[in-house]
């Protein structure tokens, strides 16, 4: 898992103290989505709900995406045993640019920026000029470069990956990435396929 740092996105960090981790949060309260809304896949009446906490310039999480995920989707996800809700827990000004531009995407193409720049992470996440090397990666997807920089100017979309941040941190203890709640039971780290399973099984 990779620790948080404090925020350098937003305003002046929050005056609440971040709780300590709890192995189950109210589900009620994590279920409040943030001023943006939730991107989530899969069935919503779905007896399980995957809440996963992510920074896009995370190695961890970029392994989970790209491995374990697929597997989850093909398995749990497309099949209607799992609810999955990917909230963004950017660690540095890069993530939470990213972020920015999968929110500045059409609402159906979030995930599809997700999985490109997690694909190519390595190209645009640490390198020396990331700005235009996260622009070449998403181009394809339909940005120019006027839009690219509009987005990112974009404080509304910055104050609500924020907001999704803070609360995370302050209100349900989340202190790295990846983090998971899998029904309010909290995770933290990567998974493996087969470490999904054993979480998974007990709950359907």
């Amino acid at each position: 898992m990779t620790p948080a740092t404090p925020p350098a996105t937003g305003g002046p960090a929050p005056a609440t103290p971040p709780a300590p981790p709890a192995d189950k949060v109210d589900v009620t309260a994590l279920m409040v989505p943030g001023p943006l809304g939730d991107q989530a896949l899969g069935d919503p009446k779905a007896p399980v709900t995957i809440v996963e906490y992510a920074s896009m310039t995370c190695p961890h999480c970029q392994r989970f995406y790209e491995g374990p995920f697929k597997t989850l989707k093909t398995k749990y996800i497309d099949t209607g045993k799992v609810r999955f809700i990917f909230r963004e827990f950017p660690l540095d000004a890069l993530s939470a640019a990213a972020f920015m531009v999968a929110r500045c995407a059409p609402p159906d193409k979030f995930f599809a920026v997700v999985d490109v720049l997690f694909d190519l992470q390595q190209d645009w996440a640490f390198v020396n000029d990331p700005g235009p090397a996260m622009f070449k990666v998403v181009q394809p997807i339909g940005f120019t470069q006027d839009s690219f920089n509009a987005c990112l100017d974009n404080q509304k979309i910055l104050d609500g990956i924020s907001w999704v941040r803070d609360r995370a941190a302050n209100t349900f203890g989340v202190q790295g990435t990846p983090t998971f709640f899998f029904n309010g039971q909290r995770h933290e780290g990567e998974l493996d396929a087969g470490e999904l399973d054993k979480l998974l099984a007990p709950m359907l």
